[in-house]
């Protein structure tokens, strides 16, 4: 790697003298503009609106362009003039816990090598913040801007991640905010389940860049003179009509898709109906629980008008207002007539 910066860490009393190097870097595939015919590059060059004459790079400018049209022309020296007192220097302000610290502000990855001489106090340093539990927020000049930055430990090294000032976070002023929309807590608790199914540790090295390995196939395959497949289109997902269905979908494709995948969660509801009718017979004098799952209690509002009918004898099944975990498990059960009470129902 290639240092970038050169600088000190100013803590105190105290100067670190560091180096600075890029943490990332874009694996994109990268292209040139070329005529299409040949295959030629395509250059630009500098030239001035006004008379369209070629401008070296000596001669430019930086412009600031005012509300009335007027450019005014900003120098060198104007810039050089400028007090940054972090020109050279990354000052530690304070030392603030990591999850104060909104992810959206942070905007760029480096790595800080000490140099010979500052070894040793960048090791201290090192140490005595790791076992903190805290980051250092610090400011720092990167091609004339200020940014704020943390400072932090990984793998034994400084790491310093520049951030966005809060002026320029932008607030998400959609319209949906002002409005009142209703959860069911039998949707709520479908899709918590399904975050359930999902959950895992984060291991990046899992997931892959499947365009750019595409990509890259593609161009070896025109180096090779060979014949370019087209991969078929993925079926586009409907917008989810019944949210409840959709939801069981995506927990049962979830399941299938993991090792083991049939088998539930410990204290997951289970969106099948067959799996609640497995378990008729040895339920059918128990005390039924408060909520036995988000399913018993959304498929309750689904069987509650069958069941609200009469049936042959005159006699009828509760109405929709009966609790809503009696009316799955007696239309599982097949019974031809209603719970007597809330607390049991009849085999």
């Amino acid at each position: 790697m290639r240092s970038i910066w050169k600088g000190v860490i100013s803590f105190g009393l105290v100067s670190i003298p560091v180096k600075l190097y890029s943490a990332t870097e874009e694996r994109d595939v990268a292209f040139h503009q070329v005529r299409r015919s040949d295959g030629s590059r395509i250059r630009y060059k500098r030239v001035a609106a006004s008379d369209g004459e070629e401008v070296p790079y000596s001669e430019i400018a930086k412009g600031y362009e005012l509300p009335d049209g007027e450019t005014v022309v900003l120098t060198d020296d104007d810039f050089a003039n400028l007090p940054l007192s972090t020109s050279r220097a990354i000052d530690v302000l304070e030392f603030v816990p990591l999850d104060q610290v909104d992810p959206i502000y942070f905007a760029k990855s480096y790595y800080l090598e000490p140099d010979k001489t500052g070894a040793k106090p960048y090791v201290l340093l090192r140490d005595a913040l790791e076992s903190s539990g805290r980051v250092a927020l610090v400011k720092i000049a990167l091609r004339q801007r200020e940014q704020l930055a943390t400072l932090r430990v990984r793998d034994g090294v400084f790491v310093l991640e520049t951030m966005l000032w809060p002026d320029e976070v932008r607030a998400p002023g959609f319209g949906f905010l002002d409005e009142e929309i209703k959860v069911r807590p039998q949707e709520l608790a479908m899709a918590s389940s399904l975050i359930e199914t999902l959950a895992g540790d984060f291991d990046p090295t899992r997931f892959t860049d499947e365009y750019r390995a595409a990509l890259t196939e593609m161009i070896d395959a025109k180096i090779a003179g060979r014949e370019i497949m087209t991969a078929p289109a993925a079926e586009a997902g409907e917008p989810a009509g019944d949210l409840m269905a959709a939801l069981r979908a995506s927990i049962e494709a979830a399941r299938a898709g993991r090792p083991g995948g049939d088998a539930a969660p410990a204290g997951e509801p289970e969106p099948a109906a067959s799996t609640r009718a497995s378990r008729r017979a040895p339920r059918a004098a128990e005390q039924p629980d408060a909520e036995t799952s988000a399913q018993d209690a959304e498929a309750g509002a689904d069987d509650a008008a069958p069941t609200a009918k009469a049936k042959p004898g005159g006699r009828k099944t509760p109405p929709k207002s009966a609790p809503a975990k009696i009316g799955p498990k007696t239309a599982a059960n097949g019974a031809k007539e209603p719970a007597k009470t809330p607390a049991r129902r009849s085999a």
